[in-house]
């Protein structure tokens, strides 16, 4: 009897605190509707291959080296990273530099920081619809009708996918747990906002 009731409570245990301590990303993270878990997983299989965490997600100083800081994974420019102006180049064929963190560029285009991709309302793709995703990858415009997308956005790859696989990333992209993270906006060429 005593063997059973341990049993029990240990199951009782684990019923009420396993979903807290694994399911409350789920719990706590926007679902697509109608979004099946292959889909996700397909859109996480695009991520890792398409070298998307190579400038959304901020880059540190590890062990090996320079290496994506995945505990800031896919969450764009640091907000509290300000950039002072960027460095000037000399004529010749050097045509861009970057930040120490990979998340912030600056070449003719001007400066342009890697966007939040996490599903925050606020400051990341939270308020996106999956047609508006991919609006932006096919046409190269924010929201598909905005302003240009900026290099080193590589959209025009990202347009060569079947538009599933740009629903799938967009699945997948949604389903990750949203991070308040403002990035600063692009910076003309001529330095004005």
């Amino acid at each position: 009897m005593r063997r059973y009731r341990f049993t029990t409570t240990l199951l009782a245990l684990l019923m009420v605190a396993l979903p807290g301590a694994i399911g409350w990303r789920l719990q706590a993270t926007p679902a697509i509707e109608g979004a099946r878990p292959e889909q996700r997983a397909r859109g996480e299989q695009l991520v890792r291959t398409m070298g998307c965490h190579d400038c959304h997600t901020p880059w540190k100083n590890g062990p090996r080296g320079p290496e994506p800081d995945m505990s800031r994974a896919l969450t764009g420019h640091p907000a509290g990273l300000v950039m002072p102006t960027a460095p000037s180049l000399p004529p010749g064929p050097w045509q861009s530099v970057t930040s120490v963190t990979r998340t912030a560029w600056a070449g003719p285009w001007g400066v342009s920081y890697t966007t939040n991709l996490t599903p925050d309302k606020e400051t990341g793709l939270g308020t996106w619809t999956a047609e508006m995703f991919l609006a932006t990858m096919k046409t190269g415009r924010h929201q598909g009708t905005g302003r240009l997308l900026l290099p080193p956005m590589p959209y025009a790859s990202v347009a060569a996918l079947k538009d599933e696989d740009i629903r799938s990333l967009f699945a997948y992209l949604q389903s990750l747990q949203p991070v308040h993270n403002r990035v600063p906006q692009p910076v003309e060429p001529n330095g004005d906002l």
